[in-house]
């Protein structure tokens, strides 16, 4: 005992003589690196907000690509306008028209009065297509045609309406590839690729690590109303040398919960709510063990009661999330990797099983064939 609080004090230390990096002026800009490869991002932000041209933003999920679209609407001509943004993986397939271009009263069951779609909100301004590669082929070849002739009719409607909109598209997929498979348009991919912007990783960008755990514990303190804390140069390294398979939107989770957590103003290596990967063993990524079955198969309740005490029998057990990525898992091996019968299974959206299964880095380390 008297051990570790020597460490616990000597970390604590570290924390005090730590100098953070960022001034105040620079926490209130959401784009936060210094890496080389963030500084070739601003620079091509700067080079294309001015103009008109449609920009693809490529990079892995949670990496910032919405940031890089409204920094790029921001610094433009079309600051002053609407910037519009929607998820075409999370709409279906039969909502998705509707949502971009409106629909007339009575276009289809349900339409009780004409609405306005996102085309129409966003004209003069920024429209952000994010996940473009989710959206389906019908949709593709309408969005095509406000590409080319800047015109567009809603849903159920005779009336040709003009717009001026800038268009930004994102996506986590290799397009060049899904346009081989016939499952993107080749000529939309073109109007739509005119400037690419690539937001790398975090794990490629590590320098920028401690200056975005800073801006995080700074928003946060100010957003939540939390007090202001301090990592330990400790945390810090723990930080950096973890891989971050969820990026920046994992990074953000994480100081939240270290903060929420926080047993002291300055947070250590213990308090860092990291990732399934760099657990140990015998903490999350071991199952509990059931007990208690009835006709060799545990109850409900038998569960849920042996699941509770292990997580009080073990601080490091993360319950919730633990099971979350065991269902995850159950699930794609049950379907044999078929993300569709897994979703179905567990009563989710595919995109939110998508989302599950790069948060815990499923096919990384599973096969599924």
């Amino acid at each position: 005992m008297v051990d570790a609080a020597l460490n616990t004090q000597a970390e604590m230390r570290s924390a005090t003589a730590f100098k953070p990096q960022l001034t105040v002026e620079q926490y209130q800009d959401s784009l936060v690196g210094q890496s080389q490869p963030m500084q070739q991002v601003f620079k091509m932000i700067g080079r294309v907000s001015h103009s008109d041209a449609p920009v693809m933003i490529t990079g892995e999920s949670g990496s910032g690509k919405e940031l890089v679209a409204r920094a790029i609407h921001h610094y433009g001509n079309r600051s002053t306008q609407p910037f519009i943004a929607i998820n075409c993986a999370a709409i279906p397939e039969n909502l998705l028209e509707s949502e971009l271009f409106g629909h007339e009263k009575g276009a289809f069951t349900g339409a009780a009065a004409m609405r306005i779609g996102r085309f129409e909100q966003s004209n003069g301004g920024t429209l952000f297509l994010d996940e473009i590669g989710e959206m389906p082929l019908p949709v593709q070849s309408k969005i095509l045609r406000v590409l080319q002739e800047g015109e567009f009719s809603r849903v159920g409607g005779n009336a040709v309406i003009k717009t001026d909109v800038r268009i930004i598209a994102a996506t986590n997929k290799t397009l060049e590839q899904e346009v081989a498979k016939k499952q993107f348009r080749e000529d939309l991919f073109y109007r739509l690729n005119v400037v690419r912007i690539h937001l790398p990783p975090l794990r490629l960008r590590r320098e920028d690590i401690r200056l975005l755990a800073e801006y995080f514990l700074k928003k946060i303190a100010t957003h939540k109303h939390l007090p202001q804390l301090t990592l330990s140069a400790e945390a810090i390294k723990v930080l950096e040398e973890y891989p971050w398979p969820g990026n920046v939107r994992e990074l953000e989770n994480t100081i939240q919960r270290a903060c929420v957590l926080a047993s002291s103003d300055v947070l250590l290596p213990k308090d860092i709510p990291l990732g399934f990967a760099n657990q140990p063993e015998d903490s999350v990524e071991s199952a509990p063990q059931v007990s208690g079955a009835v006709g060799g198969k545990p109850t409900l309740e038998t569960a849920v009661e042996t699941l509770l005490d292990a997580a009080s029998a073990d601080s490091r057990l993360q319950l919730l999330p633990w099971l979350e990525r065991e269902f995850t898992v159950f699930a794609m091996k049950r379907t044999k990797g078929n993300q569709v019968k897994a979703a179905k299974l567990l009563g989710v959206t595919r995109a939110t099983l998508r989302k599950r299964i790069e948060r815990y880095g499923i096919t990384k380390e599973l096969n599924f064939q």
